[in-house]
């Protein structure tokens, strides 16, 4: 799915060395820490849902609220999605990043922390650059019985007894009327019939559903991306970047260098959109741009066919240095 929103911490928080600290995980908090990260996470949530931007400024931990710039963008593109839906707070974490050390060039460093499921194997780990020394909390309140699920995660910090907010990260949960686990579900069953490249935007799919937010992985995470590498077609298997494009050449001996391949619900048709980004030297006048994006199209779809059947269409953007994006869709059946 096309990032729609922002999210507050990405402009807050920046790479540092890695540093392992304590998680406490909700079943091993105390009642009262439980209870209250639960409340102030659906405090939080019942703020985005009614669009009450000034009540979330006002309950942003001091360091960040002066960086909270665009989050009314992001709360007024995400609370219309909430509207009717009942908050339920899934899970709690307290992360405590008390011992935590600046580097000895006086950055920040990125604190890691490990946390342990229901004493099993399984781990949910967090990653998060740039942290000051201090004691947090990760919550994740998922929006139930609305016309779009969605799941809104909140990163809190403690500053004398008040849990004051620190990052903002909103995602949906469904993408053309599906959840994360049935896209895996059908990912599984598209290598099983040798259709590796549905499969493998599939999986991207599930993931960009499953995971709350970018700087967490975990064991069940961990086991989805082995699965899409396993599946990945030889021209995927070492990646897809400005450094090692994917190149088609269509049947009047065209190349086309596309450095992305993802997916995007963004039209909300039945089935889900391919994005391919394309490489190109100038976009050019409209005319043609549009024709070069039409013919990589047609291209992409020829040279792999199994795409017709699991998407709704295509989006192309054409990318040239130092110029915006050029972007168009189209649906499979004006795809020639």
């Amino acid at each position: 799915m096309r990032a729609k929103v922002a999210m507050l911490a990405s402009v807050l928080l920046l790479v540092g060395a890695a540093s392992a600290e304590v998680c406490t995980t909700q079943s091993k908090m105390t009642a009262a820490d439980r209870d209250t990260l639960v409340a102030r996470a659906r405090q939080l949530a019942a703020m985005v849902q009614a669009n009450d931007v000034n009540g979330l400024h006002a309950a942003t931990a001091p360091e960040y609220a002066k960086d909270f710039g665009g989050l009314g963008d992001v709360v007024a593109g995400v609370a219309p999605k909430l509207k009717g839906g009942t908050l339920v707070v899934e899970q709690v974490y307290l992360l405590d990043a008390s011992e935590l050390k600046h580097a000895a060039d006086g950055s920040l460093p990125a604190a890691q922390f490990y946390c342990s499921l229901n004493q099993s194997p399984a781990e949910a780990d967090f990653l998060i650059p740039g942290m000051d020394p201090g004691k947090y909390a990760f919550a994740i309140v998922e929006s139930e019985n609305a016309t779009t699920p969605w799941r809104l995660s909140f990163l809190m910090r403690q500053d004398q007894n008040q849990w004051g907010l620190a990052g903002f990260y909103p995602t949906a949960m469904w993408a053309a009327g599906h959840d994360g686990l049935w896209y895996w579900r059908q990912a599984r069953a598209m290598a099983a019939n040798n259709q590796h490249w549905n499969a493998w935007l599939y999986y991207q799919q599930a993931e960009v559903l499953l995971r709350p937010a970018g700087f967490i992985q975990s064991t069940h995470l961990e086991k989805l991306r082995s699965e899409r590498s396993a599946v990945a077609p030889p021209a995927l298997s070492e990646g897809i970047s400005p450094q090692a494009p994917l190149v088609v050449k269509a049947a009047d001996g065209s190349e086309y260098h596309f450095i992305g391949l993802g997916v995007d619900d963004s039209l909300g048709k039945e089935k889900i959109d391919v994005t391919a980004h394309l490489k190109v030297d100038q976009i050019g006048d409209v005319a043609t741009a549009n024709k070069r994006n039409a013919a990589a199209m047609s291209a992409l779809v020829a040279a792999y066919p199994e795409l017709r059947s699991a998407f709704h269409g295509v989006w192309i953007f054409a990318q040239a240095p130092g110029q915006n994006p050029f972007a168009t869709e189209q649906a499979m059946s004006d795809i020639h």
